[in-house]
Order: C-alpha cells, then structure tokens, then sequence
C-alpha cells in the first residue's frame, strides 16, 4: 500500500475501503455502481445525517482513526435506533489531506465497519474528496418494520421517563482527556467510544413508548426537545439517577459535581424515552422522573426545579467542548 492517500489517488483510495467492508441481506446493491440499493420492506425508510469535523469532534492525537470510525457510525446509527427502527446502512463522505497516511483512511474505514455489525447494518458507498481538514459526513439509513415511528411529540402527562445506557461518561472522560491523562481507562473509552443501547429503541418502540431520544447532547438537553415537542414539562429524580463512584472520584479530582456530567454530559447515546406509566419496563431501563403538565414553558426541571440550559450547542460555547 502506498504511504499516503494523496499518493493512492482518488479511484485508489475507494478501492481500498471497500474493500475492507462486509454486507447484510439488507443490501441488494453494494459499493462500486452509481448507488446502492438497500431493501425497504416496510416501504419507509428512517434517514438520518451527521458531519464530524477534526479539532471539534474528535483529536488525531486522542482518538486513533479506529476510535474516529466506531464514534461516527454509533453517534449516526443511534439515531435511527432512536426512532424505534432497525439500523441497516451507512453512507460515509471522506474529505481529506492529500498527505494524510492511507493507513489512517482504511483504520477510520474499519471502525465504521466494525460499529455497524454491532448495530446489524453496513457501509453501503459514499464519496472521497481532497481538502485541508478532515471532515467526516455520515449518512445513516434504518427500517421500522411495520411500527410507527417514536417521535418527540409523544410524550403526555402521566408518563414515566425512564433511560437505558450510560450518562455522563463520555463526559467524564473527556475531563480526564483534557487534563492530559489516559485513565480511569472505562471512561475514557467511553469517550472515544460510545457504546448505544441499538436494541433498545425498537423494543422501546415495541413496549409502547410515547417519546424517544438519543442523549447525544445532555440528557437535560434532549430531554428539552421533548419537553418542547410535546408541551410538557419534564421532571427529573436525581436520587434515581446513578453516578458511579469513579465518576465522582473523578469528579473530586477535577473539581466538577459528576452530576453536572449525568445532566449535562452528551455523546454517550444513551436512549431515553416516555412511557405510559402502567407499562412494564425490563431491568435495563431505569425510571428517572416523570412528565407532568407544563406550569408555565415546556421545560425540564430537576426535583422540582428549573434546570439551567445546558448540553452541547454546536454554535455557543468553547470549540473544542466535544472533541474527542
């Protein structure tokens, strides 16, 4: 293999992520034509697009391209899931530097890879183009399998909000990121990368859910949209939201309350949804709070108590706030 993708050339460069991936009945049509063709029997399709953008996103010198890869498919895939639907294909957009090491490209390929099996989809095609910075464009696709799919808006007075996955991990470890060390390892690969609950969604979906989200900004912040599509108010029990005990020796260390890293923390993918309160929900899920009727706004409060906007806004705050 040539030392650097400028040197593999464009036609190259496709040749040799392709092959590196694998398929799934899914895929009728793989990379190497016009498009691909991706089976739709529930003749709708879930989309959903995301850009990953270095010295915002992620750190070549934090995360290996492996790591980049396994991040940008879970953040793209759990979407999908978080919808109530079945991954089933990724589309990836490359842009790069010509100097860029070609091993890089195919480390960054096999991650993508690699997070799609776990989440029972493939890379079906894409595009390369040469530029300054990479960038990373992430096109995913999913089937809802005959259900309706869980929105936003669903929530009503009366449900419970329950989440499975993890909070505030990706958080904490990006804190211990910042700080130049490399442990407690757990937290920091949970940072580099997020491991979402795929199965969750369509269960949740399954058992009746009214309301659905991924935590990819803070669970408050999510959980806001919610609040907001619904017209309801959201409210959260910080007694029944776990931090782990590293977490809050780590959270010593640095000086940071672990639970502003629960609250505010995204990029973990936890899924969060709102459930009738009669429904019986498996052990992975865990009630945190309740929805009520609004007081005033839509708005998500915590014991009671209004919450201060918080999460992740890709237009405000520091640049490098989720770089990973």
């Amino acid at each position: 293999m040539k030392g650097t993708v400028g040197e593999l050339g464009e036609f190259g460069l496709i040749r040799e992520l392709t092959s590196r991936l694998t398929s799934t009945p899914a895929v009728r049509l793989g990379p190497g034509d016009d498009a691909a063709v991706v089976a739709a029997p529930d003749r709708r399709v879930v989309v959903s697009t995301d850009v990953l953008l270095e010295g915002r996103h992620f750190r070549r010198d934090w995360s290996t391209a492996y790591d980049v890869g396994r991040k940008a498919a879970a953040q793209n895939l759990a979407d999908i899931a978080a919808m109530g639907a079945v991954p089933t294909a990724l589309l990836l957009g490359l842009v790069v530097p010509a100097d860029l090491p070609a091993t890089w490209a195919n480390e960054l390929m096999d991650g993508l890879r690699d997070e799609c099996q776990v989440a029972g989809a493939a890379v079906v095609g894409g595009d390369v183009v040469r530029g300054e910075t990479i960038t990373i464009a992430i096109t995913a696709l999913g089937d809802l399998r005959n259900q309706e799919p869980v929105t936003r808006s669903g929530a009503q007075p009366g449900d419970v909000v329950a989440v499975t996955g993890w909070l505030g991990w990706s958080a904490a470890g990006h804190a211990v990121l910042s700080r130049g060390f490399r442990s407690p390892r757990a937290f920091v690969e949970a940072h580099r990368r997020p491991e979402p609950p795929y199965h969750a969604g369509p269960a949740a979906a399954g058992l009746g859910a009214t309301a659905m989200t991924d935590v990819s900004d803070g669970l408050v912040a999510d959980l806001g949209h919610i609040a907001e599509a619904s017209k309801v108010r959201i409210d959260l029990r910080s007694a029944s939201i776990d931090v782990p005990s590293q977490m809050s020796d780590i959270g010593q260390a640095v000086g940071v309350d672990p639970l502003q890293w629960v609250l505010n923390g995204g990029e973990d993918h936890a899924i969060v949804a709102t459930f009738p309160a009669d429904v019986k929900l498996p052990a992975r899920w865990k009630v945190i709070g309740e929805v009520r009727n609004p007081s005033a706004l839509p708005q998500v409060t915590v014991d009671g108590a209004p919450w201060a906007k918080a999460g992740w806004d890709h237009f405000g705050g520091d640049e490098d706030a989720s770089a990973g």
